[in-house]
C-alpha cells in the first residue's frame, strides 16, 4: 500500500524546536496536510514519543517513535523503532553517552517534555544539541539491536551530514537507506557516491516549526501502515 510519510520531525523537546511544536499540534497538522505516517525524531531523545503516539491514535495517523542521533563525529542519523518501549530504552542508553552539560534555555531554547494533553511534565536538563559518544560505524548495528533501523540524515546539507563531515560513505557503515531534503538533486549525489545506488533514498522535511511542515511529497510502498512494516522496508527485509 502507498503511504504518505514524513519520517523526520521535531517537537518542543528539541532545543531548536518551537514550543508550539507539541506532539498534539504536529500530529494534527500532519493530519490536516494528508499524512498517513510520521516519525517524531527529536535530537538525542525519544521522551516525547509516548505523547505523540497517543495523539496519533486519536487522529488516525501512525506515529513512529524515533530520534535524530548526533554521533561522535557530529553526524546526524535518523533512528526509528517498532515500539515506544524500544525507543525509550534506546533513548535511555543514548542519555548515558551524552556529555553532562546542562542546557541553558535562555540561549538554546527550552527542552519541554510533554504529556498526552500537551501539558508540560518536565524539562530535559542536559543539552540535547551535543554529540553522543556513539560513532558512525556503530549506529546502524546498535539501532538494529533495539529492533529499529536508521539512516544518515540530510545528505545534501553543508553541516551535520555524513558527506559534509567525512566527504564519503563506505560499506562498513551498514546503512540501507539515506535521507535527502525535499528539494535536493539526489541524482547528482548518486553519481558521485555509487554506494547510494544500493540504498533506499528518502526525503523528509526535518521540520522544527509547524509552518515548516510540508504537504505530502513522499510515498512509500509498505505492506501495512505500521512501524514494523516501515522498519522492514528500510532494512530491505
Amino acid at each position: 500500500m502507498k503511504i504518505n510519510a514524513d519520517l523526520h520531525l521535531h517537537s518542543c523537546l528539541s532545543p531548536c524546536g518551537d514550543n508550539d511544536m507539541t506532539p498534539y499540534n504536529l500530529v494534527n497538522m500532519a493530519k490536516l496536510l494528508g499524512y498517513d505516517m510520521i516519525a517524531l525524531t527529536d535530537h538525542n531523545s525519544c521522551l516525547n514519543c509516548p505523547a505523540a503516539i497517543k495523539a496519533g491514535r486519536q487522529a488516525g495517523i501512525t506515529v513512529v517513535p524515533g530520534m535524530e542521533l548526533c554521533t561522535a563525529e557530529e553526524i546526524h542519523c535518523v533512528c526509528l523503532f517498532e515500539s515506544v518501549d524500544s525507543a525509550l530504552a534506546f533513548s535511555e542508553f543514548i542519555h548515558g553517552t551524552m556529555p553532562p552539560i546542562k542546557n541553558r534555555a535562555e540561549i538554546y531554547g527550552e527542552q519541554r517534555i510533554v504529556g498526552e494533553n500537551d501539558e508540560i511534565t518536565g524539562y530535559e536538563e542536559i543539552l540535547l544539541h551535543l554529540a553522543s559518544s556513539v560513532t558512525i560505524d556503530e549506529v546502524a548495528s546498535l539501532v538494529k539491536k533495539y529492533g529499529g533501523a536508521c539512516f544518515p540524515a540530510h545528505l545534501d546539507r553543508s553541516s551535520y551530514s555524513v558527506l559534509s563531515v567525512l566527504g564519503f560513505l563506505y560499506p562498513e557503515m551498514n546503512f540501507t537507506a539515506a535521507e535527502f531534503t525535499p528539494k535536493a538533486d539526489a541524482e547528482s549525489y548518486v553519481e558521485k557516491h555509487p554506494l547510494l545506488k544500493e540504498m533506499k533514498l528518502l526525503r523528509n522535511s526535518d521540520a522544527h516549526y509547524l509552518e515548516n511542515m510540508l504537504p505530502p511529497f513522499q510515498q512509500l510502498e509498505l505492506e501495512e501502515c505500521t512501524p514494523k512494516a516501515l522498519i522492514k522496508y528500510i532494512l530491505g527485509e
